[in-house]
This record gives C-alpha cells, structure tokens and sequence, in this order.
C-alpha cells in the first residue's frame, strides 16, 4: 500500500502545496514556484497606491485573529486549573486580552467594510473561491465570538446595562451576516464544481457560526420578556441543529478526503484544526441552552439537563479523538519539511481555545478533577499557539509579506 504522504498530491488549480521557502512540492522535490492560493480576483486598477492595494487584496481571513484572541481572554477568565489564588490575577489578564480583541475587532470591521464598498468585485471573487469563501465567516464568527467574551468578560469592564447592549449589537449583526454567508457559500459550492482535493477544514467556519449563535442569545434572555425568551431559546436550538447537521457533512467530507485520496498540501495543514471549533462549541451550546431553557421546561429540566451533559459529553470525546489526529498530522507535516507561514495559522487558535473552554465547563459538571487538569494542559496548549501565530503575524506584517497571497 502507497502511503499518503509520499504520493504526488492530486492537482488542483486552487491550491499550491508549499514548502517552507514557498515552492511547491511534488514527489519531496521544490518545483518552480507557484502562488499558495491562486484566487479568481479581476486584475487591479493600474494607480492603486500600496494602501489600496492591501485593502484590495485584504485576506478575508484575518477576522480569525479576533476569533483567536476573544476564546483567549474567555479561557483565561474562567481560571484553568481553577485555583484560588489566581483568580484575581486570570480575571485581570483576561480583560486585557478581551480589549485586544475588541481593538482588533473594530480596526478589521473598519476595513473589511471598506474592501466590500471600494473593491467589490475582489472581493466577490473571493466568496466564490473554494477556500477563501469559507474565510469569510470569520467575519460574523468574530462578532458572535466577541459578543460570547463580552457576556463572561464584560462586567469587569462595562456597567451592566452597556453590557447587554454590546451583546445585543454584536448578537444581531452576527446573526444576520452569518446566516447570510452560510447560504452564500454554500450555494456557490452546490452551483460549481470543485475537485475532491479543494475540500479542507476550512469549510467547517461556515457550520460553526451557526453553532455560535445560541451562545450568543442566551445572555439575552434574563433582559426580554417571557416570549421573547421563549423565541430567543427556540432560535437556539434550531441554529445549533442547522450549524452541527452541516458540521457532520462536512466532516464526512474531509473525512472522505483524508482517506481516499493524498494529505493535502502543509499550507491546508492548520485547517484539520478547525474541527475542533463545532465540537467545542457545540458541547458549551449544549449545556448553555439546557441551563437557560430551566424556566421553561419545567417538571422536565432536570431531564433535559442530563441528557444535554451525556450529549456534550460524548461529542467531546469525538473532539478528543480529533485533537489527537490533528496533533499526528501536524506532526507529520513537520517532520516531512515544516508549514509556510500564513494567516491560516491563526486556525490552531479558536478551535482549541474552544474546546478548551468546553473541557473546564464539563470538567465542573461533571466534578471531575482529572478533566480539570486537562483543560488546564489545553490552556497551556493554547497560549503558546496563540503567541507564536500573534508573534509571527506582527512580524509578517511589519515586513508586509502578510498581504501576499
């Protein structure tokens, strides 16, 4: 039997496998160089100054970084390890962090708003491209994510009112984009074709905003009226059935092409990471919807209750067992030649820090001390993903080479 990782990746005019200098590789061997991702943007304007030009090709992923730093600042709130003593000290670091990602969120929804209006058409190029298109739910992923940070970070940093007023704004511009580019993307994959190699982890951004969204709604609860309460929750649960239901697909999907065909190129590498954000996710939405529907269902609670914690916790255990494969690849890839830097690296970020958060809330459902001790290894994990991908972003764009493509 041929083993993936030395068979000559299946051709694909979207995408270039790399080698840590930036040439593709085929049979081990750097061939001439080639663009990482070749996009299908019409040709610039001639006259663009170079400001222009960064705003035109401005990576549709970059809202990644948002969605990285907010899971930060809300795993370092919740104390890992849960020790006394350090309580104050994560309280306070997390609030520094969240007001990282609340600077990066406004600076990139400036831009990203500026691209769609001055440069439309590249930027409706990238929607239809098989892996840029899917970068564009970061954007409503990152609001939806700030808005989850603000619910457990916010009090230590907004009075209460301002509070429940940034979580609604951030809820409904969420909700709205990123129901929109679900459709959106998933209607320009069902009305083209693709080859079995475009398919990669990045297609997971799509569900889990969806997923997101409930997370987002139950902090509002306790503020509206008992039927806006009871829509609010309904809302929940259908948008947590429509983003796990397209999550399942799509790791069919990649689960298929992992098999059945080559590993893709290192450059797609960090992309096998985001499986862990719906499995993450999905297990805090779980519980955060049992814990905020008690009211309504009344002699039926308890049960539901249960049944959400059994549900959570066995969808962690897939997630358990994807980390693990994540973690052999990403080891493979580095032992074959490394990962050329990009902004897909901020994907090891979110996911982890996700399902991270996820281990601690079933850790203190469950009691279990152990599962404790792994979130706070997860932690760790975490934080030093976070400042490598941080470190080398900086660096990338000090020296402009993050806007190449």
């Amino acid at each position: 039997m041929t083993d993936n990782a030395t068979r000559e990746p299946v051709p694909d005019s979207s995408v270039s496998p790399a080698s840590p200098e930036g040439q593709p590789i085929a049979n081990g061997q750097p061939a001439a160089a080639t663009p990482l991702i070749s996009t299908t943007q019409p040709a610039a304007p001639v006259g663009l100054t170079p400001n222009q030009t960064r705003l035109r090709t401005l990576h549709p992923g970059w809202f990644a970084s948002v969605m990285g730093t907010a899971i930060v600042a809300v795993a370092t709130y919740d104390n890992p390890g849960n020790i006394t003593a350090l309580r104050g000290a994560a309280h306070g670091i997390g609030a520094g962090v969240a007001v990282l990602a609340y600077a990066l969120g406004i600076v990139l929804t400036v831009a990203y708003l500026a691209r769609w209006v001055r440069h439309t058409d590249a930027a409706r190029a990238d929607l239809r491209h098989p892996i840029m298109g899917a970068m564009h739910a970061t954007v409503p992923a990152g609001l939806l994510v700030l808005a989850v940070m603000t619910s457990v970070v916010g009090p230590e940093l907004f009075p209460a009112t301002a509070v429940t007023a940034i979580i609604a704004t951030l809820a409904i511009v969420g909700v709205t984009l990123g129901l929109i580019v679900s459709v959106a993307f998933a209607y320009t994959l069902f009305t083209s074709e693709h080859p079995i190699a475009a398919v990669n982890g990045g297609w997971f951004i799509p569900p889990v905003v969806t997923i997101i969204i409930p997370m987002a709604l139950t902090p509002l609860m306790p503020h509206v009226g008992a039927g806006t309460a009871r829509l609010l929750l309904a809302l929940g649960y259908a948008t947590f059935g429509m983003g796990f239901l397209l999550f399942v697909f799509t790791m069919s999907l990649l689960h298929d092409r992992l098999v059945l065909h080559p590993l893709p190129p290192a450059a797609l590498a960090p992309t096998v990471w985001i499986g862990l954000g719906p499995v993450g996710v999905g297990t805090l939405v779980a519980l955060g919807l049992a814990h905020a529907g008690q009211s309504m269902f009344g002699a039926s609670g308890a049960t539901i209750s249960i049944i959400s914690l059994l549900f959570a916790t066995a969808v962690w255990g897939f997630g358990a067992w994807w980390l693990a494969i994540a973690v052999a690849l990403l080891v493979r890839y580095l032992r074959a030649g490394g990962l050329p830097f990009h902004l897909g690296w901020w994907a090891f970020t979110f996911p982890l820090g996700a399902f991270t958060v996820s281990t601690l809330a079933l850790a203190r459902s469950w009691d279990a001390p152990v599962l404790e001790a792994i979130a706070a290894l997860l932690y760790l994990a975490l934080v030093g993903f976070w400042a490598v991908v941080a470190v080398r972003t900086a660096a990338a764009t000090r020296t402009g080479k993050i806007w190449l493509r």
